[in-house]
């Protein structure tokens, strides 16, 4: 399988060399990132039992698909995963309840996979069940482990560098198309970048956020390593997580970063916050470290629109949107981003949340979780930054 991989990867970093591409790399970085996730999570659905032939024929699916329905069979596979986790939570949680839990997944031996993706109505609104099985964290995440193979742990990182500090690790094995871990925290749309805590230098003090392709920033430096309950979050500080020095920079005082965590006053009614199952143990993303040198990321990330339709799942996406969930059209000239009032006939049917999932690209077993930060070579980098391909950076910052 990995030299089938290896393979198809030939093909799109010749074709990311093309000529014809060159007007837009970003772009050229996408398309190859979705060849990859197409790849990667359509094996992994096939489950067990797929075979050298199964593997073949998706490598050839993926050469004459285009990048849209790519994505469309992305989305689905990532969205069978989580959908199948979320189910098992929330059976572990709700044991009695007659309608807790999802229908689970099932893994039949396939020789295709289709690029449909079902859609449903709008959202419902949903009461808050508090009723959940009294487990802590720690026996909730053993739980999962037994189920589907793995968990996550957070413990001091293996990286040798002074300021590595703590690292995300995987406790089990998981295949490669696994999604192994949520990108939790606050969402914020172009439309919000300036409600984003630090405001414009987002970034300057602040190593817990991530942005998706089509702009979408995560902060995830309030979530911190989750809590103990199902309980209502509007994503404002922790009280129970401190940054090390070596990841929040000029971390002087309590009063710093309990600001740096803290929304805007002005800002508050625009978080209405929900009610999320804070001892999901698969909403540790932002712990994964950047590979040393001489070491291969294990993980991707995957952007994940979450459908808000699938209600019962909402509790187990680690996520708030700023703004609550209405949508605003933006345009992006350059480096700015302007509000576009499309007409109501642009909007999609399903209501989403924009999130983040990293997905496995190699068997992981025991060990630590790396990811590919892939900063911008247009700023000074950090001394322990080695880039992974410094092609695939200056592509995907372009």
């Amino acid at each position: 399988m990995s030299l089938l991989f290896r393979k198809f990867q030939e093909v799109v970093n010749i074709l990311a060399k093309s000529p014809r591409f060159a007007r837009d790399p970003r772009h050229v970085q996408f398309e190859a990132d979705m060849n990859r996730l197409f790849l990667y999570t359509s094996y992994s659905r096939l489950g067990e039992n797929a075979d050298e032939k199964d593997a073949e024929e998706i490598v050839e699916m993926a050469s004459k698909a285009s990048v849209a329905d790519q994505q469309r069979q992305v989305q689905e596979n990532i969205h069978d995963q989580i959908k199948h986790i979320c189910g098992l939570m929330d059976e572990i949680l709700h044991p009695d309840s007659p309608n807790s839990t999802l229908q689970l997944r099932d893994s039949p031996k396939r020789s295709g996979l289709s690029f449909a993706v079902g859609n449903s109505a709008s959202r419902v609104p949903q009461p808050v069940d508090s009723q959940t099985q009294f487990l802590s964290r720690s026996e909730l995440s053993c739980y999962v482990k037994d189920h589907i193979g793995y968990t996550l742990d957070v413990k001091p990182s293996q990286i040798p560098h002074e300021q590595a500090g703590h690292g995300l690790y995987l406790d089990g094995e998981a295949s490669e198309g696994a999604v192994v871990a949520f990108y939790p925290g606050v969402i914020y749309s172009p439309a919000y970048y300036l409600y984003i805590p630090g405001y414009p230098r987002v970034d300057a003090s602040n190593s817990y956020l991530i942005t998706r392709y089509d702009g979408v920033i995560i902060n995830a430096l309030p979530w911190g390593v989750g809590g103990e309950n199902l309980e209502f979050w509007d994503g404002s500080y922790q009280p129970n997580f401190r940054p090390d020095s070596s990841e929040i920079a000029g971390k002087g005082s309590d009063r710093f970063w309990k600001m740096l965590s803290r929304p805007l006053k002005s800002a508050r009614r625009l978080n209405p916050g929900e009610a999320l199952e804070r001892r999901n143990p698969l909403a540790l993303a932002h712990f994964a470290n950047h590979p040393a040198k001489g070491t291969e990321p294990n993980v991707m990330v995957c952007p994940y629109d979450f459908p808000l339709t699938e209600k019962r799942m909402r509790a187990y996406i680690p996520n708030v949107v700023f703004g609550g969930q209405e949508s605003v059209g933006m345009k992006r000239f350059g480096n700015f981003w302007f509000k576009s009032w499309g007409s109501s006939d642009q909007r999609i049917d399903v209501p989403e949340m924009k999130t983040l999932v990293l997905v496995a690209t190699k068997p992981i077993c025991n060990e630590e979780v790396y990811l590919n930060y892939r900063l911008s070579n247009s700023k000074r980098r950090p001394s322990w930054y080695t880039p992974v391909n410094e092609e695939e950076d200056q592509r995907r910052w372009s």
